[in-house]
């Protein structure tokens, strides 16, 4: 585990008041937080579930219920961008697609080094490193995976509605094998894929895509050999389950089961389907969306899933008021704890949700939103004791208010929208830095990758991030 510095200690409280009426903007400028004197930033909160501001009522801060100094910025990488899924392997590099930008026009893979790392904007690069002599013609959504267990990169391409292949890397891209044909009998759309050390035959971990096969539910298949060959396309949900077939990202979890999060199988609500046996067989899970409700709009289809180190499952969702929620299973999905909302008080709407989980309890999600104007930001919001029962959450915006991410479409969140296509993504790094993968719009659908500056680890023992340079327009 590298190290990192001890974080702010809880030693006062500050002046108590009721929760009840505390729902609004916070002060910000210099204060005294349970007995730590930081700045508070203009596009800081920090808040209880539901909005509630945090600042007027200390009494659920302590232990690993604290707050810390976090301030959040994007960094540019030159290279546009269209449903930026990513990867981070454990040499530090970052990984992510760009539409068209690879040799022949293929997709790229981008390789961003020393961002994690970095103290001066100078120190990081980014640069396509998929160069194989034959490469894959373009896609129409290109999608990047890293193993977490083996840093194999693999690249996920479909092609026009009509097949998937498959290119994989095993030394931080310097050479590709493939391509594997993963599927040529359905039609392919909204395709995810990932691993679990559950264990293939011909290789260490065990792979597992799915897509939307013009199927009552999504179309799945497993790989034993690392994506060299797969198997059948299986529904990925019970039988008679009557889904649709558009899924969230696929996680595998430290245990070997793999989740995805959908509509539930009666079309209604949201559930999450498991499969312990690789993809052959999947369980239905219902998640509590009884008092959020589903959001009517594009992100209907996706509850957003990720495990923590002890396979503990996280879910979050956008309820009818377009807003995020989160709910967490400590039994593989079996039972899920109280939904709570999840967003700052002064946003009027949400969407495209993701969500990554580092060690238990601890948990970050990315979205973009607005408050009401039509113009959309970033945010990430972070969580350090999800089992706390009043957790405190804070957000921060990482973009400025006077470069938003997408101030062309009112309904950005809610519909598919510039270069954040139909999905975005996160990832956490090995210093417990979450980072979200985000398309800053107005500037050409330039990828982006939105992080915190400051701000607690979600890995090891809790304490402060080292500090990142700011990063934001000068970046573009």
């Amino acid at each position: 585990m590298k190290s990192k510095p001890m974080a702010f200690l809880i030693t006062t409280l500050i002046a108590l008041m009721p929760m009840a009426g505390c729902i609004g903007a916070q002060n910000t400028g210099r204060d005294d937080i349970g007995g730590n004197d930081f700045e508070i930033g203009e596009l800081t909160w920090y808040h209880y579930p539901g909005g509630i501001n945090a600042l007027n009522n200390t009494t659920a801060f302590g232990g690993l219920n604290t707050p810390f100094y976090t301030v959040g910025t994007y960094y540019g990488t030159g290279f546009s961008t269209f449903e930026p899924t990513m990867g981070i392997t454990s040499t530090d590099n970052i990984y992510f697609t760009s539409y068209g930008n690879g040799p022949q026009g293929s997709t790229a893979i981008v390789q961003c080094t020393s961002m994690i790392e970095m103290t001066s904007l100078s120190d990081f690069s980014c640069q396509n490193v998929y160069g194989p002599v034959l490469p894959v013609a373009n896609s129409n959504d290109p999608y990047v995976y890293v193993d977490p267990w083996t840093d194999r990169i693999m690249k996920f391409d479909m092609h026009a509605l009509l097949g998937m292949t498959v290119e994989w890397s095993d030394d931080e891209g310097d050479s590709w094998f493939g391509p594997s044909v993963a599927t040529s009998y359905s039609v392919q759309d909204h395709q995810t894929i990932a691993s679990s050390p559950y264990g293939g035959i011909l290789h260490e971990t065990l792979w597992v895509f799915c897509i939307n096969g013009n199927w009552a539910a999504p179309l799945c298949s497993q790989s034993q050999d690392g994506g060299l060959t797969w198997g059948p396309e299986l529904p990925g949900a019970p039988v008679d389950c009557q889904s649709g077939g558009l899924s969230a990202h696929l996680i595998g979890a430290d245990n070997g089961n793999f989740y995805r999060g959908q509509i539930g199988c009666d079309g209604t609500g949201y559930s999450m389907y498991k499969t312990e046996d690789g993809a052959l067989t999947w369980s239905e899970h219902i998640l509590p969306t009884e008092a959020s409700g589903t959001a009517d709009t594009w992100n209907a289809e996706e509850a957003q899933v990720d495990t923590d180190s002890e396979s503990n499952v996280y879910a979050m969702w956008m309820g009818n008021d377009n807003m995020p929620y989160f709910s967490y299973s400590v039994d593989d999905a079996n039972t899920w704890s109280d939904a709570i909302m999840v967003g700052p008080s002064h946003l009027e709407g949400t969407g495209f949700p993701v969500i990554i989980a580092g060690d238990p309890g601890r948990v970050a999600f990315g979205y973009i939103g607005t408050e009401g104007d039509g113009v959309w930001h970033g945010y990430i919001s972070v969580i350090t004791d999800a089992f706390n029962e009043t957790p405190l959450i804070t957000t921060v915006q990482v973009n400025a208010p006077e470069d938003p991410l997408d101030n062309a479409s009112p309904t950005c969140g809610y519909e598919r929208c510039g270069g954040f296509g139909d999905f975005i993504d996160m990832q956490i790094d090995a210093y417990g830095r979450p980072w979200l993968s985000l398309s800053h719009n107005p500037s050409g659908d330039t990828g982006i990758m939105a992080t915190l500056i400051a701000g607690p680890t979600l890995v090891g023992n809790l304490s402060d991030l080292t500090m990142l340079p700011e990063g934001g327009a000068q970046t573009i």
